[in-house]
């Protein structure tokens, strides 16, 4: 008996090491428990952690970008009512609003059954998962990736490729992929890219394979909206907006304008979030 003891402890034992190395079992997602998820990794298993209360952000607090505004919205109330919709791109100099833009959307139409999922660079080889987990639910989803730039041959990078157009599945109509980067065709450029280039004889220029390789990815998101450094009145006019959100009348607005251009000097960016940066600075140095 003592022995079948110990060979059942030992058998116990190894069981609990073995089930430790095991991935986790999957989690009901509750889609009730916020209108925003990200994409999260343990043990080998993917599985949506809900961001309760996401960046409360809205489309008047995003200054003098009016017009990409006016595209990311008519896009996104499109995919919303069900209508056709495109996958978006938002490229440009940082800090110009393109994250923000793409949160207040969220909060937006929220209402109306929009949610975001956050997924890392790192993770977008989950995204035929991703995709096969929301496809069939009332809602609508767009898959955030921010900041998003590729290395050459990086994995992550053929696999939002097949996402956005080259799998021979149906796209689920329910999901959209909204994209931000720094970069325009998201790999980096060489100056030996241009080696390249192919001259016909009539004299047309063509681009070679590395070239065409490059910009393949971005060329599948419908929509592109660029964005560009702010002027200066621009960039005061930001300050401004956020002064006045911290509860800052006119007389303090204007005396702070010294102070936020020498703001914007040192960190060599007229951007809105140096702007916004400035703004809660300044704001709560007033309430010390």
């Amino acid at each position: 008996m003592d022995e079948l003891k110990q060979f059942l402890q030992r058998a116990e034992a190894l069981l609990g090491r073995v089930e430790a190395l095991l991935p986790p079992a999957a989690n009901e997602v509750d889609w009730n428990a916020a209108p925003a998820f990200r994409w999260r990794r343990r043990q080998g298993r993917g599985y949506l952690q809900p961001v309760p209360t996401p960046a409360r952000i809205a489309f008047e607090d995003l200054q003098n970008i009016d017009r990409q505004k006016t595209a990311i919205d008519r896009n996104t109330r499109q995919f919303v009512n069900g209508q056709p919709a495109n996958n978006v791109l938002l490229t440009g100099a940082r800090g110009t609003g393109k994250s923000s833009l793409i949160k207040a959307c969220l909060n937006a139409y929220a209402p109306e059954g929009l949610r975001l999922i956050e997924v890392d660079k790192e993770d977008l080889h989950d995204l035929g998962d991703i995709v096969e987990l929301v496809a069939g639910r009332p809602e609508r989803f767009i898959v955030f990736c921010d900041d998003l730039s590729f290395e050459d041959g990086e994995s992550g990078y053929k696999a939002l490729k097949v996402a956005l157009d080259g799998s021979i599945a149906a796209t689920s109509d329910n999901v959209l992929i909204y994209a931000t980067s720094n970069r325009r065709h998201l790999l980096p450029e060489y100056m030996s890219d241009n080696e390249s280039y192919r001259h016909t004889e009539d004299g047309e220029i063509h681009p070679g394979e590395v070239v065409e390789e490059k910009i393949s990815l971005s060329e599948r998101f419908g929509l592109w909206v660029s964005f560009y450094p702010f002027k200066q009145d621009d960039y005061l006019a930001i300050v401004a907006h956020w002064l006045a959100s911290f509860g800052l009348d006119q007389a303090g607005i204007d005396a702070a304008r010294g102070e936020a251009l020498i703001w914007a000097l040192e960190r060599g960016s007229r951007s809105g979030r140096v702007a916004y940066q400035f703004a809660r600075d300044w704001a709560g140095r007033r309430h010390d």
